[in-house]
């Protein structure tokens, strides 16, 4: 049987064929999935893809957190379904309260647009288990709004609890709290990072790496072993 992975699309979504192609490439079946239909087409996890969703207007992901799509993903995801939220989609999952924290302006108040090296520093996620802890990868990194923030317990909670699931190596690129590049829930099928794994799933695009297609086989392996 094969697997199924929803893509959402938002009004303003620029990565969501580049996601699903990297579905497709991991060996899963891509899932169009449109923000304003509540039925999730019996998909066995879903990723929320970059861009400018509704234009960033009010706060980045703040009114596509509303989206009726939304509604059945924060219901699934509260019951272990996996859900990968990628830069905007990280926003998004923020909004819904699905991880914790912010996303702010970043500090040099510019968008960015790079190579980023990150260490994983945790591979026991349902986004992460084909890496392994330490290991350092490079995707690409592009946002204005990626600078991760919370409260002092929030974070104290999620470096005491293994919750940082990768971090900036060499340069810090936004000004987040503790180099934190994405984040997971207490449960750990819902991750959010702000760089773009899905732009780095073949040779001839992207970085010229393929360091992104572990999220996309690493779920894979998590659903048809579940």
């Amino acid at each position: 049987m094969t697997t199924r992975v929803g893509v959402v699309t938002f009004p303003g979504s620029l990565d969501d064929r580049d996601a699903q192609r990297a579905v497709r490439l991991a060996g899963a079946e891509p899932v169009a999935l449109w923000h304003r239909d509540k039925d999730l087409h019996q998909v066995d996890a879903v990723v929320l893809p970059g861009g400018f969703s509704y234009g960033d207007y009010l706060r980045a992901g703040a009114i596509s957190r509303f989206s009726p799509v939304m509604e059945s993903i924060i219901e699934q995801a509260k019951l272990g379904m996996p859900v990968l939220g990628i830069c905007n989609g990280f926003q998004v999952l923020t909004e819904s309260h699905l991880l914790p924290g912010a996303m702010l302006r970043n500090n040099h108040l510019h968008f960015i647009c790079r190579e980023q090296k990150l260490r994983v520093e945790n591979a026991g996620t349902a986004w992460t288990r084909d890496y392994a802890a330490g290991q350092e990868i490079r995707i690409p990194l592009k946002n204005m709004d990626g600078r991760y923030t919370a409260d002092a317990r929030t974070i104290d909670e999620l470096e005491a609890e293994g919750r940082v699931v990768f971090r900036y190596l060499d340069v810090n690129p936004n000004g987040s709290i503790n180099d934190i590049a994405g984040i997971t829930n207490a449960a750990g099928n819902v991750v959010g990072l702000m760089p773009h794994p899905e732009h780095a799933v073949e040779p001839l695009v992207g970085t010229g790496g393929t360091d992104g297609l572990g999220f996309f086989t690493s779920v894979l392996k998590q659903l048809v072993n579940a």
